[in-house]
């Protein structure tokens, strides 16, 4: 969702994404297994692995992806939290920014994603002020922060962001109605 708006300034050449999941993507029962588990954890139990393959509660799982064609290396991690989602986004752009970008890159970055519907951005280093899950939980706009120049690559083609949302409501249950609307 937040690279959409950036990919319309400036095409995205290529993007690696490390998501983090939480509980809930994986269902209900999965969620009480969490807690199941990270009850047992804590005295000292094995835990119940029933739903996940390995043990969650406490825990990071890991999962990975690779596509030639798209371009896109995926990353997912289960992380021991009831919900939202968070990723963390690498993008590099096709062409070197403009000189307007190339100057104020994050700074239009950020304008960008303010002016984008369902997207809000938080994002104050001076306060150390960033999304959380608990922050973004049961609310529909996705949070972008950590919005900065990609130092990693050379040439002025990237950027990186992290983004935190509420699966359930963006994702799920937000479109379905957002769907709904545009059909009446």
């Amino acid at each position: 969702m937040a690279v959409t708006p950036l990919h319309r300034h400036s095409k995205v050449k290529r993007m690696v994404v490390s998501t983090y999941q939480a509980a809930s993507g994986a269902g209900a029962a999965a969620m009480r297994e969490l807690e199941l588990q990270t009850k047992e954890v804590l005295e000292g139990k094995p835990p119940t692995t029933k739903i996940f393959s390995r043990q969650v509660g406490l825990f990071v799982v890991n999962y990975s992806s690779f596509d030639n064609d798209v371009r896109v290396t995926a990353t997912c991690i289960r992380v021991p939290v009831t919900r939202p989602h968070a990723e963390s986004i690498n993008l590099q752009f096709e062409n070197q920014l403009d000189e307007f970008l190339l100057n104020f890159l994050t700074d239009t970055a950020r304008e960008i994603l303010k002016r984008s519907p369902g997207l809000v951005v938080i994002d104050d280093r001076t306060a150390n002020n960033f999304p959380t899950p608990l922050e973004v939980s049961n609310k529909d706009d996705v949070a972008a922060s950590r919005i900065r120049r990609l130092v990693s690559q050379e040439g002025n083609y990237g950027l990186d962001i992290f983004v935190c949302g509420d699966q359930i409501r963006e994702g799920a249950a937000l479109n379905v109605v957002q769907i709904a609307e545009m059909l009446i």
